[in-house]
């Protein structure tokens, strides 16, 4: 069954050959591989959903092939990428299908993942679901599956890193169309602008990713890396770029010595994480030279927006952390994965020792970059901390100063209060009429007195009654106990409570 396809074909009648049924029962994956992918499943895990369905966008297949002699086929040797028809979709199955002998491994890398292809390759190669919806949706991953002692096994790393591009705006303004103007979280997964690199044009850091699943197989030809790529709009790494980057590791002296002493293709599939690698090492040397800028003007001015970015990229920093954390598990992952092939009869115990000892070797160096690469990351997250923290505590140094200003101001306020205030005390009480000091009058001083002492008391009772907070009572008390407070006040204080406690119940 075809899943929420948008492709409608006519190959979707039903065969009434062997051969048509061979052919396209490519059209049933992921349930006739896989019996628990039922289409509820298919649907809430965005597999179809995510695939490419633009029809100006071109599926393209791009392969590099590795010879049994460890040697890759140049350039101009390789026939050119695959441009996947999707009116002749049944072509694609054939070239599928074709296995080109004296090959030791063969890197298929996908651009633009339309529905019909991602079924095609998981229905050839035995793929679990589990790599396209971790692809599809840029979900980290990392397993073994279909592990056969001595045949082979499958392997999936899927992993999120960070990569320079040059400044686009209308690409960022595209990429970040989710995140509305007003709101006011940070994004840690959206693109951070690097204004301060001095180059012919600005930087921004943006999230890519590596999505690679590889067939370990002891059958002739038979091992295979696949790797998945979204589509262009979102500027990531391309299939072609990373072809290309693939080629120039089988002209590398190094790799090439590495290839021709050990057979395990497991080596490429670490060669590419490589390239993982030399992202992070250029993206945190153009962010530090950013964090660098940030302090500067950030000592030198008063700009809140400094401010803001400061804490910005310390919540970003935060999410690196994690990415390369994931990094380094990848590659421990597959340091710990040995190829189940190396215990097959087409290894000596001679071979299988120096593939093994190649193996933990190259892992160990992909290791020992991450570890320089984290104290990196670490060393930039102090910075950005104390950055943040100077130009806070510099804002609140002005506030203070600010505040001292005012409260200056208020206590010559204060000063000039206090000289009048005996005056308009004496005007007041020779202004009072009570017998005492006008004949006339119908009041007394002592009537005034004790009329204000009762309201003074009123007003200070009423305050304290509508006080949540007051040591004058318990807190969590109801408004009538709150209202009783001079009474319970008293009691408590005088040890009234603990004499009417102590006191006999009843007569003796």
């Amino acid at each position: 069954m075809d899943f929420e396809s948008d492709i409608v074909l006519e190959t979707e009648l039903v065969p009434s050959t062997k051969e048509s049924v061979e052919q396209w029962k490519w059209r049933g994956y992921p349930q006739n591989l896989f019996g628990n992918w039922v289409a509820d499943r298919v649907a809430r895990c965005k597999m179809v959903e995510n695939c490419s369905r633009d029809p100006r966008e071109k599926c393209r297949i791009y392969y590099v092939d590795i010879l049994e002699s460890g040697k890759f086929k140049s350039a101009k040797d390789t026939d050119p990428s695959i441009e996947v028809d999707e009116s002749a979709i049944g072509q694609l199955w054939d070239q599928l299908q074709t296995e080109p002998p004296g090959l030791r491994l063969r890197v298929l890398l996908v651009d633009n993942m339309k529905h019909p292809v991602l079924q095609m390759l998981g229905t050839r190669y035995n793929i679990e679901p589990c790599f396209f919806t971790s692809s599809l949706n840029w979900i980290p991953s990392r397993y073994q599956e279909e592990v056969v002692k001595k045949k082979g096994d499958h392997i999936t790393v899927t992993l999120l890193f960070v990569r320079t591009a040059p400044w686009d705006k209308p690409v960022m303004s595209s990429q970040n169309k989710h995140i509305s103007c007003g709101e006011k979280a940070i994004d840690t997964q959206e693109s951070l602008r690097l204004r301060s690199v001095c180059s012919p044009a600005e930087k921004y850091l943006l999230e890519d990713l590596l999505a690679l699943h590889m067939i370990r197989s002891s059958d002739p030809s038979g091992s295979t890396i696949i790797s998945y790529h979204p589509s262009a709009q979102w500027n990531r790494t391309t299939a072609e770029r990373l072809k290309n980057l693939v080629q120039k590791v089988g002209e590398s002296v190094y790799w090439q010595k590495i290839f021709e002493q050990s057979k395990d293709p497991s080596l490429v599939f670490l060669a590419i994480l490589w390239y993982a690698l030399y992202a992070w090492d250029e993206s945190l040397d153009h962010l530090y030279t950013h964090m660098n800028w940030l302090e500067i003007n950030g000592l030198s001015t008063n700009d809140n927006n400094l401010t803001t970015e400061l804490h910005t990229i310390q919540a970003r920093l935060l999410h690196y952390a994690s990415l390369l954390e994931d990094f380094r598990k990848s590659v421990t992952f597959v340091r710990n994965t040995p190829n189940p092939v190396l215990e097959s009869s087409k290894f000596t115990d001679h071979a299988r020792r120096d593939t093994n000892r190649v193996m933990r070797k190259e892992c160990d160096n992909l290791l020992s970059e991450i570890d320089r690469l984290g104290f990196q990351l670490t060393n930039i997250t102090d910075l950005a901390k104390a950055t943040v923290n100077f130009v806070d505590s510099r804002r609140m140094q002005d506030l203070t100063i600010a505040t001292v200003r005012d409260s200056a101001a208020m206590k010559q306020i204060s000063y000039l209060t206090m000289i009048f205030l005996p005056a308009s005390f004496v005007a007041a009480v020779f202004g009072m009429n009570v017998k005492e000091i006008t004949d006339d009058a119908t009041e007394t001083l002592s009537h005034y007195a004790l009329v204000s002492i009762v309201f003074t008391v009123l007003t200070a009772w009423l305050v304290v009654t509508f006080q949540s907070h007051s040591p004058f009572h318990d807190a969590g008390s109801g408004f009538w106990r709150r209202l009783a407070w001079p009474f319970s006040y008293i009691i408590k204080h005088t040890g009234l409570r603990r004499l009417l406690g102590s006191q006999p119940s009843g007569l003796p």
